[in-house]
């Protein structure tokens, strides 16, 4: 019997979302899980309360306000009655000192450098958690889908992600065919608070702490303008966010995303891009009372100092600019490379077919012409992988690789990803998208090993050295296959290194958009007073 490891995607906002929805641009992408302005009521104390989550206050809407961008979360985490998890430890990027405030607003520190630790103190009265749990999942993408399931069934679902992305709803939910939970209690009599170390000992602080760096924040090697926030999530454990204006920080994504030293027309659609993906996705962690992270499970954001004079140009001459359809800002996906074909957006996550997001040969009309698809076959594949010439973006690193697995790899790859891990016998495809990417990988066991089934943004979520899901696979012995493809990333939407290719030839942002987006147009929104771009310190 197979396992499946499935891995839905839906494009549909929350229900409450829905419901106060606005026929605004920007009012779309607004709220988290509702356009509304309100608040998620707190905790209740009490032992007849019985609750999915702790609660967190929701933050302001993504386009009235600088987004809320987590830079360290599940702060805390480890921490017991004997002792505190690992420390945060706060500095200065100038000689002026730290300004910390809490919830009160009164200052409570003032230093170039600051400790933190945690403590866990005792709840007036405990209170009672449950709920179902539905995943782990990919992406938050594949959550969404499943929660949005629920939604439509009356059912208050929300996507959390404590480590991996999952699906909270309450113990009363109806169960979703085909989809698998497990129930979880627990009884919470502490929360956890924030300590502010001195030369005398700790100081027990009321959050959420507001931090003020004038000279800016030393973080991960680079220099972050804020103000911050440090406030708790859903789990019991804190969040440090940085509250940055939307147009700033485009700037500490584009270069990290495409590189600093891409093309002009390259880096302003990689501009519009930017924007269009944090304001369609400002819902993301609603649960922890934020918009967006920081890394992978985002965009990649970093110190906007290193942003070049040519990128902070892209981000001023596209300023505002989202990509829409149908007067709303598009799922603007994109990846590095899509090895000369792009694929559809039901080929990365269980989704319906999006018009702007469809398989199509990226290339000269040679290439183009020289491509028949759907590609169901390995014949196929093997075919437009032995062939580059005329592809956009074929300069890329990965536009074509190789990655050999052995049957204990796979075994090992499996495990980490909590799945059944026999000794493999056979890696066999069992069905292809129109590009020709995979879309199930039947991996089958020795003996009465259970089989597993891995299908779309499983695939690589689980053998994580593939760059992508465009390969055919050859045997080459009784327990080692070898993977050839091609392509870096999902290959929905822009391909970064054919945008950088077209960019060289002379293509402007908007014929690139246009190429990668068909049938989406540029629209311009005016950005609030807070989010204009500026010099970081």
């Amino acid at each position: 019997m197979l396992n499946p490891v499935a891995a839905d995607v839906s494009l549909t906002p929350p229900i409450g979302w829905l419901k106060c929805r606005v026929v605004v641009p920007l009012a779309l992408v607004s709220a988290i899980a509702c356009g509304c302005r309100a608040q998620e009521a707190p905790l209740e104390s009490g032992p007849s309360v019985v609750v999915t989550h702790r609660s967190v206050p929701l933050p302001p809407k993504a386009h009235e306000a600088p987004l809320w961008v987590a830079l360290d979360d599940h702060l805390g985490r480890g921490t017991t009655t004997q002792q505190s998890g690992p420390l945060l430890t706060l500095n200065s990027a100038g000689q002026e000192s730290l300004r910390l405030r809490d919830a009160s607003g009164a200052e409570v520190a003032e230093a170039r450098s600051l400790r933190l630790s945690w403590r866990l103190a005792p709840l007036a009265e405990p209170v009672e958690i449950a709920r179902q749990i539905a995943g782990p999942f990919a992406s938050f993408e594949s959550a969404e889908r499943i929660a949005n399931r629920w939604r439509h069934q009356g059912v208050v679902a929300r996507v959390a992600h404590p480590g991996d992305w999952e699906v909270w709803a309450p113990m009363d939910a109806e169960p979703l065919e085909g989809v698998s939970v497990r129930r979880w209690m627990r009884t919470v009599k502490t929360e956890m608070k924030v300590v502010l170390e001195g030369p005398s000992g700790g100081r027990t602080l009321q959050g959420p702490l507001m931090l003020a760096a004038p000279n800016g924040l030393l973080w991960q090697g680079g220099v972050l303008r804020g103000p911050f926030r440090l406030q708790p999530d859903a789990y019991g454990s804190w969040t440090l966010l940085e509250q940055v204006p939307l147009e700033r920080y485009l700037e500490g994504v584009v270069p990290h995303e495409i590189g600093a030293g891409s093309p002009r027309a390259a880096l302003e659609a990689q501009a519009v891009l930017a924007r269009t993906w944090a304001l369609a996705n400002s819902h993301r962690f609603a649960i922890d009372g934020y918009h967006l992270c920081s890394d992978t499970q985002c965009q990649v954001y970093s110190d906007p100092r290193q942003a070049s004079a040519a990128v902070r140009q892209a981000i001023r001459a596209t300023s505002g600019q989202v990509l829409t359809r149908n007067g709303e800002p598009i799922q603007a996906w994109y990846h590095a490379s899509n090895g000369g074909v792009m694929a559809g957006g039901d080929e990365a996550w269980a989704m319906d077919s999006l018009p702007y997001v469809q398989a199509r040969a990226d290339g000269s009309a040679a290439w183009v012409n020289g491509m028949a698809l759907p590609m169901k076959d390995a014949s196929s594949v093997s075919g437009l992988l032995a062939r580059s010439e005329g592809a956009y973006g074929t300069n890329h690193p990965r536009f074509r690789w190789s990655r050999t697995y052995s049957a204990g790899q796979v075994a090992q790859a499996l495990r980490a990803a909590g799945l059944p891990s026999g000794v493999p016998d056979d890696l066999r495809v069992e069905k292809r998208g129109a590009s020709g990417r995979v879309l199930a990988l039947d991996i089958e066991m020795t003996g009465d090993g259970e089989a597993v089934l891995l299908q779309l943004d499983g695939i690589r979520r689980t053998l994580r050295r593939l760059p992508s899901t465009l390969f055919v696979i050859e045997k080459l012995g009784p327990d080692r296959w070898r993977f050839n493809g091609g392509g870096f990333g999902h290959g929905v939407g822009l391909s970064q290194a054919g945008a950088i290719d077209l960019a060289a030839r002379g293509w402007s942002f908007e014929r690139i958009l246009s190429h990668y987006y068909p049938g989406t147009t540029l629209t311009a929104v005016q950005p609030s007073a807070s989010s204009l771009t500026g010099q970081a310190p």
